[in-house]
């Protein structure tokens, strides 16, 4: 009898001793590392004080904008939006093998899933603007480093993306086209594509609306469109024209971000 009263005095706890006490030690030490981290930072708080000043004068000095500037901005916006168009088709011809390389159930063998990982990693390791320095050193300034810096950068993550959703694929659908003798392309034609193709789209797209705001980006390293035109009058000190090309890039990424919400939806 003592021993069933004992019992059920006990109350239920979620972790044991030895649990709980290495999550308070892991609490403390991300606590730790935040502090340590914050204190190497040496903030000087002397340019924070006076950033608030900073930034009404350099707003004085852009507004109001340049309207008459805006004319010489459409060519350069035009060749960013066409960076992006032609450095995510790149990626994604380039990003479908890979994704068949790197997802664990299609695969050819492990040999083949290690050197699609390794692809992914590399891609997605190394930043669109790195891309676009190397391939400004190699090729010079202009839209080819910048179409290469994204196709690049984009492959790494259609790549990731596609192949999680290969692996997700529901398995009876390929056993069973296998079933009917179907050669391995025939397969993948019948028995994956179909699962992915709405995952598929709905990647390439979003894909494309972040590359429309990396190619306004990679321009300031002179891969060409109209990060470079930004950087002219930035040097120039030209600063209402600055303000109309952020007027420009905003309208353009607003409008992406709208063409890709509604091309999301259709294919839902």
């Amino acid at each position: 009898m003592g021993t069933t009263e004992a019992a059920g005095n006990e109350s239920w706890e979620r972790y044991d001793r030895r649990t709980r006490w290495l999550r308070y030690l892991g609490v403390l030490g991300a606590l730790v590392l935040v502090v340590l981290s914050y204190r190497l930072l040496e903030v000087r708080y002397a340019y924070v004080a006076t950033a608030p000043e900073n930034m009404q004068n350099l707003m004085e000095r852009m507004y109001p904008p340049d309207i008459g500037y805006g004319g010489e901005i459409i060519q350069p916006m035009i060749h960013t939006i066409n960076m992006a168009v032609v450095g995510t088709i790149f990626a994604i011809v380039l990003a479908l093998p890979v994704a068949y390389l790197g997802a664990e159930n299609v695969t050819p063998n492990r040999a083949t899933y290690a050197l699609g990982k390794i692809i992914i990693v590399v891609s997605r390791s190394v930043h669109s603007i790195i891309y676009a320095l190397v391939f400004v050193i190699l090729f010079g300034g202009g839209l080819l480093a910048g179409i290469l810096a994204i196709t690049f950068r984009s492959i790494g993550f259609i790549a990731k993306l596609l192949s999680e959703e290969i692996e997700e694929i529901d398995e009876n659908a390929v056993e069973a086209v296998t079933a009917t003798g179907a050669s391995k392309l025939d397969v993948i034609i019948y028995g994956v594509i179909p699962q992915v193709k709405a995952a598929f789209v709905g990647i390439a797209v979003y894909r494309w609306d972040i590359n429309v705001r990396e190619a306004t980006i990679i321009g300031l390293v002179g891969a060409g469109g109209i990060g470079v035109e930004l950087n002219n009058r930035i040097n120039a000190f030209h600063w209402q024209a600055v303000l109309t090309i952020l007027i420009a890039i905003l309208v353009v990424v607003l409008v992406s971000e709208g063409v890709s919400a509604y091309a999301r939806r259709k294919i839902r």
